[in-house]
Protein backbone atom coordinates (compact mmCIF):
# COMPACT_ATOMS: atom_id res chain seq x y z
CA UNK A 1 0.00 0.00 0.00
CA UNK A 2 2.95 2.48 1.08
CA UNK A 3 4.65 1.76 -2.44
CA UNK A 4 1.44 1.93 -4.54
CA UNK A 5 0.59 5.45 -2.38
CA UNK A 6 4.00 6.67 -3.34
CA UNK A 7 4.01 6.30 -6.64
CA UNK A 8 0.48 7.85 -7.04
CA UNK A 9 2.21 11.27 -5.00
CA UNK A 10 5.43 10.93 -7.43
CA UNK A 11 4.02 10.72 -10.53
CA UNK A 12 0.83 12.83 -9.51
CA UNK A 13 3.52 15.51 -8.74
CA UNK A 14 5.42 15.41 -11.43
CA UNK A 15 2.57 15.36 -13.90
CA UNK A 16 1.04 18.59 -11.88
CA UNK A 17 3.89 20.25 -12.31
CA UNK A 18 4.38 19.89 -15.72
CA UNK A 19 1.69 21.19 -16.24
CA UNK A 20 1.73 23.64 -13.69
CA UNK A 21 5.24 25.28 -14.88
CA UNK A 22 4.80 24.83 -18.35
CA UNK A 23 2.65 25.88 -21.01
CA UNK A 24 1.88 21.91 -21.84
CA UNK A 25 -1.66 22.78 -21.05
CA UNK A 26 -2.03 25.59 -22.87
CA UNK A 27 -0.69 23.57 -26.35
CA UNK A 28 -2.75 20.90 -25.50
CA UNK A 29 -5.75 22.06 -24.78
CA UNK A 30 -6.76 24.05 -27.97
CA UNK A 31 -6.29 21.32 -30.10
CA UNK A 32 -9.49 19.53 -28.67
CA UNK A 33 -11.05 22.81 -28.47
CA UNK A 34 -11.34 23.28 -24.83
CA UNK A 35 -9.61 26.58 -25.28
CA UNK A 36 -11.74 28.38 -22.21
CA UNK A 37 -10.72 26.03 -19.72
CA UNK A 38 -7.42 27.68 -20.18
CA UNK A 39 -8.42 30.73 -17.81
CA UNK A 40 -9.16 28.29 -14.64
CA UNK A 41 -5.94 25.86 -14.84
CA UNK A 42 -4.82 27.34 -11.95
CA UNK A 43 -7.82 27.30 -9.73
CA UNK A 44 -7.33 23.30 -10.21
CA UNK A 45 -3.65 22.77 -11.14
CA UNK A 46 -2.11 24.09 -7.96
CA UNK A 47 -4.26 22.76 -5.25
CA UNK A 48 -3.96 18.93 -7.22
CA UNK A 49 -0.21 19.88 -6.59
CA UNK A 50 -0.32 20.31 -3.04
CA UNK A 51 -2.19 17.19 -2.49
CA UNK A 52 -0.40 14.98 -4.11
CA UNK A 53 3.15 16.55 -2.81
CA UNK A 54 0.79 15.74 0.45
CA UNK A 55 0.16 12.23 -0.72
CA UNK A 56 3.80 11.54 -1.43
CA UNK A 57 5.04 13.26 1.93
CA UNK A 58 2.52 11.00 3.62
CA UNK A 59 3.67 7.84 2.08
CA UNK A 60 7.35 8.64 3.33
CA UNK A 61 6.77 9.21 6.76
CA UNK A 62 4.19 5.79 6.95
CA UNK A 63 7.66 4.40 5.31
CA UNK A 64 10.21 5.55 7.75
CA UNK A 65 7.74 4.77 11.00
CA UNK A 66 7.61 1.28 10.04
Amino acid sequence: MKNKLLSIGIIGTIITALCCFTPLLVWVLPIFGLTAIIAYLDIFLLPALAIFMIVAGYALWQRRVQ
